[in-house]
């Protein structure tokens, strides 16, 4: 029975072989090699709610509410990170601004090379000006660059810029974007442009305009008071603010000066630090 049980086998094997011939049926292929696994922050990172859960974070890039029109490259949550440096010096000045009835709120905080790219990208594209309505009505999309709105590197990948404005207490949420709107220039008065619960800055966030310099000598009365505070708030506690952009700080010293990273924006970026 033993070599009857053997020359079955080898017949059912020949067989197999036999059809697979005629077929031209295949083995499955092996599995491909696994890709490079993200990059990871380094361990100078961190979330800002693990430093401060009182601020509050409309993570504008990770929603379609911004100049590009979609959510953008590298956000993979609506999280804000920053170098602990700069978190810490954030939090000291959310304690004095919470003693005045107000709060911090950050639009946009570290921000990947790729989702600059993608920035670039999209000012290249001179036909998708889904958002002009919004974010640069007047600017004509060519000029992006040479009038420096867009540019190849950006001082957030370095980890200690924040985007960010403030809201009276108690906040109020504001109401979500939905694509395809009518949109309203982000410089008209308060209560015509986009719903927002910060408190009135002159412009909208990301407001492609003049009138959104810090110092702009036609923001005046509330609406400078306003920016005042902001700046006031941040500069005590170490943070310079861009000329250009009221909302826009960077904590000095940077720890990363000269390096611009590229992980993305995720809470496994910073995870266990």
């Amino acid at each position: 029975m033993t070599g009857l049980g053997s020359a079955f086998r080898t017949l059912v094997v020949a067989a197999a072989a036999g059809l697979l011939a005629v077929t031209g049926a295949v083995a499955a292929p092996a599995p491909p090699a696994s890709a490079a696994p993200e990059p990871k922050a380094p361990r100078e990172f961190v979330a800002l709610s693990s430093v401060d859960r009182t601020i509050v974070q409309e993570m504008r890039y990770s929603t379609p509410h911004n100049f590009v029109g979609e959510p953008v490259d590298g956000y993979r949550q609506p999280l804000c990170i920053l170098t602990r440096p700069a978190a810490e010096a954030l939090h000291r000045a959310q304690l004095r601004l919470l003693a005045r009835g107000y709060t911090l709120k950050v639009y946009d905080c570290y921000r990947p090379q790729r989702a600059v790219d993608h920035f670039v990208r999209w000012a290249k594209d001179l036909e998708d000006e889904r958002m002009k309505g919004e974010f640069y009505p007047l600017v004509d999309k060519s000029r992006l660059f040479a009038d420096g709105y867009i540019a190849e590197k950006s001082g957030h990948s370095r980890g200690s810029t924040v985007d960010l404005t403030i809201v009276r207490l108690p906040t109020v949420p504001t109401r979500a974007y939905v694509p395809g709107e009518e949109l309203t220039e982000c410089y008209a008065p308060r209560a015509d442009r986009f719903p927002d619960n910060s408190v009135d800055m002159g412009t909208g966030y990301d407001c492609f305009d003049t009138l959104s310099h810090t110092d702009d000598p036609r923001i005046q009365g509330e609406q400078r008071a306003n920016r005042q505070l902001l700046k006031g708030a941040l500069v005590e506690q170490g943070f310079v603010n861009l000329p250009e952009e009221w909302w826009h700080f960077t904590f000095k010293p940077e720890p990363f000066p000269s390096t611009f990273f590229d992980f993305p924006v995720a809470r496994r970026s910073v995870a266990g630090h």
